[in-house]
């Protein structure tokens, strides 16, 4: 059997191509970051041209870097930015439009109006979602209202729609493949989580043909091959995962109650619940975990719209940070924020607020606040974010987290792991491979093919790189906490006013 599988990671920032061996170790990677378009307060695209130009680039470069050719390669497995949503020709495989990004805001008085109408319950009971812009639904739908003759279109069968997964295969496939996952396709906010198909009401409501949707099909088996053209070789495309639900994999996190968090552009926190289907009532959402081997198992989660993206603004939109890296140095600078406070709803406030008109606060300010102290809020503000989702998480499940393993680019900040452990009081598990995401699409696509024969295989693999435990005094912490929850009603009252 050939000798790797690569994996392709195709995040909200960059483009990332990772192959790994059988032991589950980076043999090779490349990756290109691409443009984030703002067109509008609120309002983020992607170009999808680009998107697949810069995953295909990465691509042939790891191979290029390790010296493989296709014929080297096991399979192929896709992890991806969730709900972004893209819609282009059947003929052409051009896209009608940019693709709307899970960040945009665009459509939030269409979220609006939809629970005006009544429809959040039903959403809710159908799909596991609380009703809200992030979702790829309100999206399509914005597409097909705004893009000149879309919706005639696509009721005649010319237009196809896909989340960022269902788009690179059909670009890998030269459009033979028009395919999803059971992860993504429970991102849409147009998906039976239990009769897991597309629901025919939810449809009708939002006016979105059924012929435009991918089919649907499990995380892990072959969808396909690459057309020879695109790579010089026949290679299996035999996984696919939403990012989050592929660390979650990635981390081993297969039994009942295992939980991870990954701090990229956004935080996700999921929970495995098996084959048991967890109903929030706290904000917190209910989604397919993986679907294989004839069954789906369920997690729970909570999902935060900016984390490392904060960094990502305090380097370029601030030029406060060289790189994101750096903001560790700056917290060490300083022993506290001085009574800061950062709260990044740059586009709103996801779980457990949802609230979609809440904006960035900076709350705390005197003379005394440096640039130090703007950094370590900016930081610890990531660490406040997560440790809602701890508390809310703890509620729904009735199970204490003595635990949580950790991934994502800002998991290598041994400042921020610090900080979560003291402020949530949970042992923080960091393991030697951060590249959980990528990681958990090449399990599922190797498992796919025999390349790994079971989880049990994979397991042997997960190791330790450091654990962080609570050192924090328990009455520090809490005032810390306290002041965080201020600066969030905070936010929520702008919301209030922009209502």
């Amino acid at each position: 059997m050939s000798q790797y599988i690569a994996a392709l990671d195709q995040g909200t920032t960059s483009s990332r191509c990772i192959l790994f061996n059988q032991k589950g170790e980076v043999c090779s990677c490349a990756q290109r970051e691409f443009r984030q378009i703002f067109p509008k307060g609120g309002w983020v695209e992607h170009d999808p041209m680009e998107i697949w130009a810069s995953q295909i680039g990465v691509l042939v470069e790891a191979m290029g870097a390790a010296g493989l050719h296709a014929d080297d390669l096991a399979a192929i497995g896709i992890t991806n930015q969730r709900e972004t949503t893209i819609v282009w020709e059947k003929a052409t495989g051009r896209p009608v439009c940019n693709a709307i990004v899970w960040q945009c805001r665009r459509t939030a008085p269409m979220i609006e109006k939809l629970k005006q109408d009544g429809w959040a319950e039903r959403i809710r009971k159908c799909t596991g979602l609380v009703p809200d812009a992030y979702f790829s639904a309100s999206k399509l739908a914005w597409i097909l209202n705004e893009v000149p003759h879309a919706r005639e279109r696509a009721q005649k069968g010319e237009l196809l729609f896909g989340t960022v997964d269902t788009w690179l295969i059909w670009n890998l496939t030269q459009g033979r493949v028009h395919v999803t996952d059971y992860t993504n396709a429970s991102r849409t906010m147009l998906f039976d989580i239990r009769r897991l198909c597309w629901d025919e009401d939810i449809l009708e409501y939002f006016d979105i043909p059924l012929c435009m949707l991918p089919e649907v099909k499990p995380s892990s088996c072959v969808y396909g091959h690459t057309a020879e053209s695109v790579l010089g070789g026949e290679i299996p495309i035999a996984g696919i995962a939403g990012d989050q639900q592929a660390a979650l994999f990635g981390q081993c996190c297969f039994t009942p109650g295992s939980v991870k968090n990954t701090y990229g552009t956004g935080c996700f926190m999921l929970m495995n619940t098996g084959n048991r289907l967890v109903e929030s009532e706290n904000g917190l959402l209910s989604t397919i975990a993986v679907g294989m081997d004839g069954k789906v198992e369920y997690a729970l989660e909570g999902s935060i719209f900016i984390a490392g993206a904060v960094l990502q603004w305090l380097r370029d939109g601030l030029r406060m940070l060289h790189s994101a890296p750096q903001s560790e140095e700056y917290c060490r600078r300083v022993k506290d924020t001085e009574g800061v406070y950062l709260v990044p709803a740059f586009a709103g406030l996801g779980a457990p607020y949802w609230n979609p008109y809440a904006r960035g606060v900076m709350v705390g300010l005197t003379r005394g606040a440096s640039k130090e102290h703007f950094v370590r809020a900016a930081t610890e503000s990531l660490a406040y974010q997560v440790n809602d989702l701890i508390d809310v998480m703890k509620r729904e499940s009735g199970l204490e987290l003595t635990a949580l393993k950790v991934d994502g680019g800002a998991s290598a900040n041994d400042f921020l792991m610090q900080f979560q452990a003291d402020i949530s009081r949970v042992c923080i598990d960091r393991p030697q491979c951060v590249e959980t995401t990528a990681l958990g699409a090449a399990y599922l696509a190797g498992l796919a093919i025999g390349y790994w024969k079971s989880r049990e295989d994979i397991l042997i693999n997960w190791r330790k790189d450091r654990s962080f435990l609570p050192e924090m005094a328990q009455e520090d912490c809490d005032k810390r906490v306290k002041g965080w929850k201020r600066a969030v009603r905070t936010a929520l009252y702008w919301a209030q006013e922009e209502e």
